[in-house]
């Protein structure tokens, strides 16, 4: 079989975990645990090695030839509009699906051990396919229509897993508010596509290159198009202001958030952005507002992860951080920059939530840093894994978030946008701080866990052994679910004590099914950067993108000795940060109701922690003007002038007709008396028409 013929039966890439969906669906309550885990997590990992043979076999293509659709069927003609549905390999999407698939498998393998016990055990696998099936049908699609299928399917499949423990208020809340934050950023992509039916005449991305490309298209038009797609991306990847959604998504079982968070859902919005870029590059004031609010999410989102006492929390707003790098990247035009930070993000980023399931898990479903401290002796793998996903995500060399980051920091540089170079940098000295904070009082410094065991908490000595203090009192409410316990609000009041847990035992290390997955991903996350190696002929990723971006180059060194100089930046920013954390927090908390940190921002630090009360601004703006003029559109608009329009009119017939009704009397004679007016009438008209 041909290379060509090969990718033809790239459509069995999303079938297979469709297919998983279906079976677990229907049959899933007949097969149980963990049978139902093993057949989502084997049929993703069947998709993975098939992706694997579609990048070989676009392998063995020349450059020009690596592009392939493939029609399945027509899913409907329109006029001259003809919509079928099919899949588009090229390396752009290829590399998705190997992204998606590959972490994906090991994400479901984690959640085997993860959901153990869960009554909903077998639904919750087959969500998870139907999840991945989406992903990847949006990635392969050929055209906006199929891609905005994938994307309605991730949107609904991630409310249904973030409200997967329903029962809690919170957790349901958490999945309407992310379904119905999505929608506003999807009526945008819906504006987009009527917009480009209306000019391109196709919804086909090959279409798209040909129109955009020939510069047929108006300046306005093209960047109406651009920015509405742009809403869509900012809803799907979390961005300034549709970010909301995401930190509270953190209510779903961890497998969900480690699943939507690295390499799959909130990806989409980087991939849209790079598949749909010839309106972008076209537009060119597109692109600054991509830049600058990726930039600016980068920037606030980690100022919102510095103060927060969740394990989970820290890591979702790190991930809208990290997501505005990509946005940034894009917005200057460094299309293969931004690939190159997705794919080491889900690399890292996916350690890090499945080593905070495994903390979580291990200790007494507790989710509040200031009751950890010192893990690392019970939990030796876990804490290995999240310590180099750590060094990776903090730009430190030679892993791979040093790489990717710093790529996208450099070109900032490069295209000589000065002041979202110097945004990027203190973005990235703010994502060492507050990763090592999480990283230091979580494994390391006083074993504050003690508390909830029956004894006090501990406090460190000046030799760092652990004396005996009393114990604070807690007083925070905790819910209820079946793994985790999220005691903090998505606001947090930081002169609330830390909540309990329900540890009963000392923290303890999970099964291999949970670490085996964390290792790998930890491994991926120290090697993955040389895929792409900046100053040597080894940039494998830049060279196998190329196609997808020909003609779009990203602006390079003036020199050796600059591009050198701005690594050692990176790196020297990267370095203070950490070594300005681990000052605070090296012997962990001696009292857990206090942060130092938190203390020496003061007042910034309460605006930090409620996420500079973004979300109190939007439910006084929901509650406030906008449900006055709901109102009023629903009672005086709708009720008043349209109704009261229609009715008008309908008052108006019934009285002429109640007033016509009186001239039918019955009575002979004042008919003919009515006739014989009405003849002499007419007798007279006629003659003053005749002249007479």
């Amino acid at each position: 079989m041909s290379a060509r013929d090969l990718l033809d039966t790239v459509w069995i890439v999303p079938a297979l975990p469709l297919l998983g969906a279906i079976i677990l669906l229907f049959f899933g309550r007949r097969i149980g645990e963990p049978k139902a885990g093993w057949i989502a997590a084997g049929l993703l990992a069947l998709a993975f090695v098939w992706s694997i043979v579609m990048f070989g076999a676009m392998l063995d293509l020349p450059d020009e030839a690596r592009r392939n659709t493939v029609n399945l069927f027509t899913w409907f003609p329109a006029g001259a509009l003809r919509v079928n549905v099919g899949f588009l390999a090229d390396p752009l999407s290829v590399t998705w699906i190997l992204l998606v698939t590959g972490v994906g498998s090991l994400i479901h393998l984690y959640a085997i051990g993860y959901m153990h016990g869960d009554p909903r055990f077998t639904r919750f696998f087959a969500y998870l396919n139907l999840f991945a099936a989406s992903m990847l049908i949006l990635v392969l699609g050929s055209s906006f229509l199929v891609t905005f299928l994938g994307w309605e399917g991730v949107g609904l499949c991630s409310y249904l897993l973030i409200s997967h423990w329903f029962e809690r208020d919170r957790a349901a809340a958490a999945g309407k508010k992310a379904f119905i934050t999505n929608r506003v950023g999807d009526f945008g992509f819906m504006i987009a596509m009527f917009f480009i039916i209306a000019n391109v005449g196709s919804l086909d991305y090959s279409a798209m290159n040909r129109v955009v490309g020939a510069g047929s298209l108006s300046h306005s038009t093209v960047t109406a198009i651009a920015l509405l797609l742009f809403v869509g991306c900012i809803g799907k990847s979390a961005q300034i202001p549709l970010h909301v959604w995401l930190p509270d998504a953190m209510e779903g079982p961890t497998p969900v958030s480690a699943l939507i968070h690295a390499a799959t859902m909130v990806t989409a919005g980087v991939y849209l952005l790079c598949r749909a870029y010839p309106f972008f590059e076209a537009s060119g004031d597109a692109m600054t507002v991509v830049a600058w609010v990726g930039a600016g999410t980068a920037l606030l989102a980690g100022t919102v992860a510095l103060v927060q006492p969740d394990i989970k929390r820290v890591l979702a707003y790190s991930t809208v951080s990290q997501l505005g790098y990509m946005f940034l990247a894009c917005g200057i035009g460094a299309y293969q920059a931004a690939v190159f930070m997705v794919i080491a993000h889900a690399c890292y980023k996916g350690t890090l939530f499945l080593g905070a399931g495994s903390v979580i898990h291990g200790n007494g479903d507790n989710q509040d840093l200031r009751r950890m401290g010192g893990l690392r002796k019970f939990m030796p793998f876990t804490a290995f894994a999240f310590v180099l996903a750590f060094l990776a995500i903090s730009g430190i060399p030679p892993f791979a978030g040093f790489f990717a980051k710093d790529e996208i920091i450099s070109d900032a540089f490069y295209a000589h946008d000065y002041a979202l170079w110097v945004v990027a940098v203190a973005a990235a000295a703010i994502t060492a701080i507050y990763m090592t904070r999480e990283t230091l009082l979580t494994f390391f410094g006083n074993e504050r866990f003690r508390a909830a065991l029956g004894a006090n908490p501990v406090e460190e000595s000046a030799d760092g052994a652990g004396v005996v203090t009393e114990a604070a009192p807690v007083h925070a409410e905790v819910g209820h679910g079946a793994h985790e316990i999220s005691p903090i609000s998505p606001t947090v009041d930081y002169g609330t004590p830390p909540a309990p847990s329900d540890l009963t035992k000392p923290p303890y290390e999970m099964p291999w099914t949970m670490v085996f997955p964390s290792l790998v991903l930890a491994t991926l996350a120290v090697v993955v950067g040389f895929i792409n190696l900046p100053f040597t002929n080894f940039e494998f990723l830049t060279e196998w993108l190329d196609p997808v971006f020909r003609g779009i180059t990203d602006a390079g060194p003036s020199s050796f000795v600059q591009g050198a100089s701005l690594d050692v930046v990176s790196v020297t920013i990267a370095c203070a940060g950490i070594f300005f954390a681990w000052t605070l927090y090296r012997r962990g908390l001696v009292d857990p109701e206090t942060d130092p940190l938190n203390r020496r921002l003061g007042p910034i630090g309460r605006l930090f922690g409620h996420a500079y009360y973004f979300d109190e601004g939007v439910s006084r703006l929901v509650d406030g003007p906008l449900r006055a003029a709901a109102r009023w559109l629903a009672v005086g608009f709708d009720l008043g002038i349209i109704d009261g329009a229609v009715n008008g009119v309908a008052k108006l017939v019934r009285g002429a007709a109640v007033g016509l009704r009186k001239a039918q009397t019955g009575l002979v004679r004042q008919y003919a008396l009515g006739i014989v007016l009405g003849v002499v009438m007419l007798l007279l008209y006629a003659v003053a028409r005749a002249g007479f």
